[in-house]
């Protein structure tokens, strides 16, 4: 049977060569080591091969007589001993091909929780990342250490950097390109809907939908006719309906569509707003506080 096993050992020499001297005794095989480097303690993730009898308070014990601290554990597959740099580079593909997808990758590399319902656990060690404005967050069990918060912190700074660059020249194009005839779209705000206008006909609209589960979280849907997308208008939109959405008494929006809208990331980045986004299955989940964003003028 295989584990995972994280376990904090002292910084001294002959600590690890002990934990397997001990795992050697028990005829437990190790297979796999990460080694995160602490001041005064190191961190070591190790794949073990124990018996298939073996529960987490075998191995807890086995580490213990080993002078090891902190101990978690959780059955893993043979994928946990993947070499961890092709993991963080096949992670950072799987990224920038979908930007939207970040959240889940990230929980996945890190043996992670991108669920927001785990919030609540105070028992969970939480990483944050931020991508331009968006926080991502991520819990599990076993706490991350520094070198993962770093290893988090430049794979989020990756993704900043190259949706940056993606709409800084998705812009260049469209400078001096006139929309509609040489009409820039008109915003028309109404009682809970924000629509732009060309020459009397929508080409976007965003609505701010009654409140479902939580009072004073408002459902949100925005959408761009298609061929006026990629000209900013998604993003004014955005803008427009949370300023909206809180001048109507609502805290936060939420928008919801496929996984697959990789439009969706850099129009949050766009728009400027400080957004939680999250991705199970095939729908992305985007929320974003408005309660203190300047009430919109109808």
């Amino acid at each position: 049977m295989l584990w995972r096993v994280r376990t904090t050992l002292p910084d001294r020499p002959g600590a690890l060569a002990s934990l397997a001297a001990t795992c050697g005794e028990a005829g437990v095989n190790i297979l796999g080591v990460q080694v995160f480097p602490g001041v005064e303690s190191v961190t070591d993730e190790l794949v073990l091969a124990t018996p298939d009898d073996w529960a987490v308070a075998d191995i807890a014990d086995l580490i213990g007589r080993s002078g090891g601290t902190s101990v978690s554990a959780g059955p893993c597959t043979e994928a946990a001993l993947t070499d961890q740099p092709t993991r963080y580079v096949q992670a950072a593909r799987s990224i920038l091909a979908q930007p939207a997808s970040f959240p889940e990758v990230v929980a996945r590399l890190f043996d992670a929780d991108a669920d927001p319902e785990s919030a609540g656990d105070d028992t969970l060690d939480l990483m944050e990342m931020t991508v331009g404005d968006v926080l991502m967050q991520v819990r599990r069990a076993a706490p991350f250490t520094a070198t993962e918060h770093a290893r988090g912190a430049a794979m989020a700074d990756l993704v900043s950097d190259v949706l940056e660059r993606s709409r800084e020249s998705a812009m260049v194009p469209s400078l001096g390109r006139r929309v509609g005839g040489g009409t820039s779209p008109e915003y028309v705000a109404g009682d809970d809907s924000v629509s732009a206008m060309v020459d009397g006909v929508s080409v976007g609209l965003a609505v701010v939908r009654p409140a479902a589960d939580e009072p004073d979280v408002r459902p949100v849907t925005l959408r761009v006719d298609p061929a006026w997308q990629r000209r900013g208008i998604g993003t004014r939109l955005l803008v427009d309906v949370a300023r909206l959405a809180s001048s109507m008494g609502a805290a936060e929006i939420v928008l919801t569509t496929r996984s697959d809208n990789q439009a969706v990331l850099p129009m949050v980045m766009a728009a400027g707003l400080r957004g939680r986004i999250r991705m199970a299955a095939d729908t992305l989940t985007v929320r974003v506080p408005v309660r203190d964003l300047k009430p919109l003028r109808k």
